[in-house]
């Protein structure tokens, strides 16, 4: 008995060792934005469990030197009834068993691998190798055969008559499929299903709702549809949950079924509506359980669940900009180093509290985007962050995650990267929270690309059209009122101090790294749009995470001393800002083709209208307001008296 028990085992053994999985088919370039692409494995038995093996992809092209760029561990997984496991997006249709991201796999002349092994084997830029090799398929979209490639692969006795495999022309729709006798043909793609149209046929179940976004109190309208007509009664569940949405979160069943010779079955779901703030949530639709031969067609659908619970600030937006509302969370005695001094010593002795590398922190890339979630929160709706251009509310959830950037918020470098020279590292790409952080100092120039303070949540398209051009050269999109523009000139400003090898510089620099345009054009901007409570508050926010401050919202009479008409003069910091000043008041749009605005206002105010000779030409009374100067062209003064506080404003008309 105990003979036959070995004699088992080692059968089995044998079995496992020589069973094999092969890539079975590749699709590496679809229409459009490459969404759809997916790379599929077979084994030579069923259920295959694919623990110890992992795929790596490899670059082809001279600047990637056939190294790898993308790994997949398998361990976890299990082949289907057909052997088979489908590797690609959440847009893939049949719904892959292995998720990855959209637009991961290149088009070639590339190569996907197999090996024994995991991916700690294979950190990136690893170089191709035959070591522990299972299966290969080196490929392409119409390029030159990658020679390098090809002799790496064919050095193994088992692939030493490899050939290159084109899929077709870029934005095909081809995918690379394996015949069942070793070659490959190029032709219409069938994840999911044996490439010789044998095996298990399956029937796929699709998702779709009857709308995408819903208010709190809301219900939704769940139809599941069968490819075809289910021949016996199918009952499946799905959940909703994710991340804090849960079952208090909604009523209704989770459990339908499809009746025998039909196919399709709907559910209603209720939004329960709370009153809590959980901010708007993004439940999603998932399969729990489908019996063979079903398979889910779409799966993982996410909705949106508009919270009407969202808090208003006690400050207004930047185009509704309040003052004296936020105050400053910056320590005692936080600028004192800085008194009596001026210029060089002035700047340095600035750079020295914030970069200050026993004190400031860098996050990583990843970091910013929750940085800005709270940094550049919409103060008339929590659940929104404030877009610096656009100057409007976009919900937090809709950061951009793929090439589509429309609908979708961003990360904004005001100083862009091409133009300071700092970048990301593999690292960046961890969001680890507060209290995980790099030691910066003044040279530490790469985690620029990381300074909140510099970087603001843009909307995706607007994100393209500014582009890397210098402020001046870009003013904003048509139609916006300009409120963000001393937000960003004090970004780069801050910048400017707080990182050696950047510098602004007057006019419009070309291809010098390192230096941004244009210096007049910035303390413009700077000087019409003080900082307000939105700025101030970012301010403080920012600082939380960093541990330092920008200077220029806490002390925005520095950058004077630094850039402007106070170049040469020795700095004393204000003991105290008067709440009665009228500082903090800007005029808007400046030069104005006609209209302007005035903001900063605690009291209504008188204003006069001067011509450059000293001629009054009118008065008004105003409060925070839209003012139609009906001015011909040219330099005017704007005296604006309130309190008994007067300060005067040059306006420019064209």
């Amino acid at each position: 008995m105990k003979y036959n028990l070995l004699f088992i085992l080692l059968f089995f053994i044998g079995f496992q060792s020589f069973s094999q999985i092969v890539i079975n088919e590749l699709d590496c370039d679809t229409p459009g934005i490459d969404d759809q692409e997916f790379l599929e494995i077979k084994s030579d038995v069923p259920n295959f469990n694919l623990d110890g093996y992992v795929v790596v992809f490899f670059n082809g092209s001279n600047s990637g030197g056939n190294s790898s760029y993308f790994t997949i561990d398998l361990d976890g997984y299990t082949t289907d009834e057909n052997g088979l496991l489908l590797i690609g997006s959440d847009t893939v249709t049949p719904f892959p068993q292995l998720l990855i991201a959209a637009n991961t796999i290149q088009n070639g002349a590339d190569a996907v691998a197999i090996y024994q092994g995991s991916d700690f084997d294979f950190p990136e830029e690893t170089v191709a190798t035959i070591d522990n090799l299972i299966d290969v398929l080196i490929y392409d979209t119409s390029d030159s055969d990658d020679e390098d490639m090809i002799a790496i692969f064919s050095a193994d006795p088992n692939f030493a008559s490899i050939e290159q495999i084109n899929e077709g022309p870029g934005n095909n729709t081809n995918s690379i499929q394996r015949n069942n006798d070793g070659t490959y043909t190029s032709t219409t793609p069938t994840p999911r299903a044996l490439n010789d149209g044998s095996g298990i046929v399956f029937n796929s179940i699709a998702i779709s709702t009857d709308a995408e976004q819903y208010q709190e109190g809301e219900t939704i309208l769940i139809t599941f549809t069968s490819q075809t007509n289910v021949d016996s009664d199918a009952t499946f569940s799905f959940s909703l949950s994710n991340a804090g949405f849960n079952t208090m979160d909604y009523t209704g069943s989770t459990t339908v079924t499809i009746p025998n010779g039909q196919n399709s079955v709907s559910t209603s779901i209720t939004l329960v509506n709370d009153t809590e703030d959980e901010g708007d949530e993004e439940p999603v639709i998932k399969f729990v359980n489908l019996p063979s031969p079903y398979i889910p067609f779409n799966n993982f659908i996410k909705l949106r669940a508009i919270d009407d619970d969202f808090t208003v600030a006690s400050f207004g937006t930047p185009l509704n900009s309040t003052f004296g509302n936020v105050t400053s969370t910056q320590p005692s005695g936080y600028y004192n180093s800085l008194d009596g001094l001026s210029d060089a010593n002035l700047k340095q002795a600035l750079q020295d509290i914030i970069a200050d590398p026993s004190v400031v922190r860098a996050q990583t890339y990843a970091d910013v985007i929750d940085i800005l979630k709270e940094a550049d929160q919409n103060p008339e709706n929590s659940n929104e962050v404030w877009l610096v251009y656009l100057e409007q509310g976009r919900a937090k959830l809709d950061f951009q995650l793929t090439s589509d950037s429309n609908g979708k918020w961003n990360r904004e470098h005001t100083f862009p990267r091409s133009r300071a020279g700092y970048y990301s590292i593999e690292e960046d790409e961890i969001a680890d929270g507060k209290d995980i952080f790099w030691t910066t100092k003044a040279d530490s120039l790469r985690h620029g690309n990381s300074d909140a303070h510099a970087l603001r949540a843009v909307d995706g398209p607007e994100n393209s059209s500014r582009n890397n051009q210098f402020y001046g050269e870009y003013t904003g999109p048509v139609g916006t009122l300009g409120g963000f523009k001393g937000d960003v000139a004090r970004g780069v400003f801050y910048l400017a101090v707080r990182y050696n090898g950047l510098d602004i510089v007057n006019g419009y620099p070309d291809g010098n790294v390192g230096q941004f345009g244009d210096l007049q054009t910035l303390l413009e901007w700077h000087r019409n749009d003080p900082p307000d409570d939105f700025e101030m508050n970012r301010n403080n926010v920012i600082y939380t995470w960093q541990y330092n401050r920008n200077p220029f919202i806490d002390q925005p009479e520095l950058i004077e001393y630094i850039w402007g008409d106070n170049i040469g003069e020795t700095w004393v910091q204000p003991l105290s800002i008067d709440e009665n000043s009228l500082d903090t008041v800007s005029v808007y749009p400046n030069p104005t083709t006609g209209r302007v605005y005035i903001k900063g206002l605690k009291k209504s105010a008188n204003i006069t209208v001067y011509s450059m000779d000293g001629r009054a030409l009118f008065t008004k009374a105003v409060d925070n307001a839209t003012i139609d100067l009906n001015l011909s062209s040219g330099m005017f003064l704007m005296q604006i008296t309130s309190e008994d506080r007067t300060t005067i404003k040059k306006i420019m008309v064209n």
